[in-house]
């Protein structure tokens, strides 16, 4: 049995702006009020996104270059190397796509990370999702099911350590050994009952895991 993971949602986690919100604001304003749809809880997170991306019609490099733009936790890209080089195994846990967090990846030249995402592609000036109801971690309402890919890897590491800010995250945090949790995700698991620490970056995260004796420092 390998030693540790750390696992992370990537929108408002990793990144400090949802790339949805991103498309909403430049090229689909009525978005907005899909959202709060959402939100009511009247259409589900999968079929908001998919919406959502559908809506962007621009070719690939533009799409690329607004991707780029997302701003991110600038300590990220140290705190995966640090991870890494004590040990641990980094996954990125995301109920979006891996079309634009491979390229957040490849800008920041982050290397020898798994993302467990709703598969994504290009296809006629917009994002497309590939949705598999037949794949073990299928979820009817965000595509992938956050609690199974947590459960699947508490059966391969001692530790698995995870991090998230919103209620997609709050499923996923009573596997996990350990949730940070941002924002929103706070007061949910507060309202569970089920144990968080709470951070705003990933250098408090590092702080914690630095004082746990997992990462030197």
């Amino acid at each position: 049995m390998k030693k540790w993971a750390f696992v992370s949602d990537f929108d408002g986690t990793i990144s400090k702006k949802d790339f949805y919100w991103m498309v909403i604001d430049k090229y689909f304003s009525e978005g907005k009020e899909l959202f709060n749809d959402w939100k009511a809880g009247k259409i589900k997170d999968i079929d908001f996104l998919t919406t959502v991306f559908r809506a962007i019609h621009q070719e690939e490099a533009h799409i690329i270059e607004d991707i780029h733009t997302i701003p991110i936790d600038e300590y990220v890209p140290h705190f995966i190397k640090h991870v890494q080089e004590n040990g641990g195994d980094f996954y990125i846990l995301s109920a979006g796509t891996d079309y634009y967090i491979h390229h957040i990846l490849k800008k920041y030249d982050i290397r020898d990370v798994t993302v467990f995402s709703n598969e994504g592609f290009f296809h006629e000036k917009n994002i497309h999702m590939k949705i598999d109801s037949n794949d073990w971690k299928y979820s009817e309402r965000y595509g992938i099911d956050k609690s199974k890919v947590i459960q699947k890897l508490k059966e391969e590491y001692e530790l698995v350590y995870f991090a998230g800010d919103s209620e997609p995250d709050s499923h996923p945090a009573v596997f996990a050994d350990l949730t940070f949790a941002k924002d929103a995700l706070q007061d949910m698991l507060e309202e569970k009952g089920i144990p968080y620490k709470a951070v705003e970056e990933f250098k408090e995260i590092e702080e914690y895991l630095i004082d746990k004796g997992l990462i030197s420092r």
